[in-house]
């Protein structure tokens, strides 16, 4: 592990990370424990109070962001895989995903050289602005499905703030955030802003939320954690950002172009193999259109290429874990108790190749309600409920009906209509014809129980800020009240 720029053991209990393609054994990783924590935090603050860090002025700043974002494009190659072997994705999608990290470090370089301080409108004589200075130590807990990703999209903006991270990443998927940080430890950034933690949620995911030199959590993940992480902060007044869990509605317009919406009704929910917050996991058609839609949706889900994420010809990879992957079918069997049909898919590949790993067939069920449990509940496989409507008074009910809020997508050829409807659904993001195109320019957050807050765009700066007001006083004498 790294902790405060020294690579040293790790001295709690060992767990394995497998390659959830065969379910072989990649390495055994020892957790941190708390007085990792401890050192990491401490070396953390030392660091970024310091003059070397924040006595910098921001372009000065900028250019570490540039050098981890070279070193991250010089070993984009060994990342891809690595993070291949290590979450099972496809390598198409995971070096996509490093050429992601990479840009989050120069977009977030590029608001450093661009970003200012503005004045405030007087209402007196005086002058007035708003200074924006960092937090302090900052705890950034990850995720398992993109951790390259996700990762940068928490240190980048961090460092740019003028912050130091201690990052704890997944537990079945740590290589890639070991990686990463040997890259950004390598760029020359000075000892003590980074330290990266494998192990436990439970032992150093609370250490990091609950340490009183923590200045703020950042975190990515289920909704449970994330309600627990908001508690634990509120104890200590501590500013939090929550991305967390997802049943995002995909709703097909009775005007819609067939294949351009089955196609992306499919990478919506089955590409990463379901398992991204966003995943449109409910599907609303009119139901004018809805036989068949879903007719030629089943079948073009039957050819989707299965296999390892390595192979080039595969569009759906394994689950990260052989647990989650039970977890998903538990789900599909559930589906069936309701009274749902599974028109495709529903159990694991009987390709004897595939046999060792954690696959899980692209399934669409209908047949239910929007009441379902399946409905309700976040899967995070390929599992996806289509569901009719009648009119959009009826769609607009169903699709918010939801204790989520993150994500949604619209197929129509009429963008008035969208744009109406749009602004009629409880999400942080809507998508017209297209799913899943992010940027980093643009922020990203959702509402209810997906979380709190937003990451990227100039936004995700000012979340690792403090803002301070100045005033600077212009009369010429003595205030009068002192006479």
């Amino acid at each position: 592990m790294l902790v405060a720029g020294t690579w040293r053991r790790a001295t709690g209990p060992a767990f394995e990370v497998t390659d959830p393609a065969t379910g072989r054994v990649l390495q055994t990783v020892h957790q941190a424990v708390a007085a990792d924590v401890d050192d990491a935090v401490a070396a953390g603050k030392a660091a970024s109070e310091g003059p070397a860090w924040r006595g910098l002025l921001p372009h000065q700043r900028a250019r570490y962001l540039h050098r981890i974002a070279d070193g991250i494009e010089e070993n984009s190659a060994r990342l891809a895989l690595l993070q291949s072997y290590n979450t099972g994705k496809t390598l198409a999608e995971t070096t996509a995903l490093v050429g992601s990290a990479a840009g989050t470090f120069r977009y977030f370089a590029a608001v450093l050289e661009s970003g200012d301080d503005d004045l405030t409108v007087p209402r007196g004589n005086y002058l007035s602005m708003r200074v924006h200075e960092p937090i302090g130590v900052i705890g950034a807990i990850a995720p398992w499905n993109s951790p390259v990703a996700s990762d940068a999209q928490k240190i980048a903006p961090a460092l740019a703030a003028g912050n130091a991270v201690v990052l704890k990443p997944a537990e079945w998927t740590p290589l890639v955030s070991l990686a990463l940080g040997r890259i950004i430890d390598d760029s020359g950034l000075p000892a003590g802003l980074l330290s990266v933690l494998p192990g436990k949620g439970s032992i150093v995911g609370d250490a990091i939320v609950q340490h009183p030199g923590i200045g703020k959590v950042t975190f990515t993940g289920g909704t449970r954690t994330g309600r627990t992480i908001a508690h634990a902060a509120a104890e200590k007044l501590m500013p939090v950002s929550l991305e967390l869990g997802g049943k995002s509605p995909t709703i097909v317009l009775d005007d819609a172009d067939i294949e351009q919406a089955v196609a992306g009704v499919m990478y919506g929910i089955f590409s990463s193999s379901g398992q991204s917050c966003i995943a449109g996991s409910r599907l609303f058609v009119d139901r004018s259109l809805y036989e068949p839609f879903v007719a030629r949706l089943v079948e073009r889900t039957r050819a989707l290429r299965i296999g390892n994420g390595r192979d080039p010809r595969t569009q759906v990879g394994p689950l990260v874990h052989h647990a989650h992957r039970d977890s998903v079918a538990s789900y599909v069997d559930l589906a069936r108790r309701e009274g749902g049909r599974v028109l495709c898919g529903g159990a694991a590949p009987d390709d004897p190749t595939l046999a060792d790993g954690a696959y899980y067939l692209p399934t669409i069920v209908d047949g239910l309600s929007n009441d379902a449990r399946v409905c309700r509940e976040e899967i995070f496989g390929p599992v996806l409920v289509v569901l009719p409507f009648d009119g959009v008074d009826d769609l607009v009910a169903q699709a918010n009906d939801s204790v989520f809020g993150l994500a949604a997508g619209i197929w129509t050829r009429d963008y008035r209509r969208a744009w109406r409807l749009a602004r009629r659904l409880d999400t942080g993001t809507v998508w017209i014809n297209t799913y899943k195109r992010f940027s980093i320019s643009t922020p990203f957050g959702g509402v209810k129980e997906s979380g709190l807050g937003v990451e990227k765009g100039r936004d995700g700066i000012a979340a690792y800020s403090r803002c301070k007001s100045v005033y600077f006083g212009l009369d010429d004498g003595p205030d009068a009240w002192a006479d």
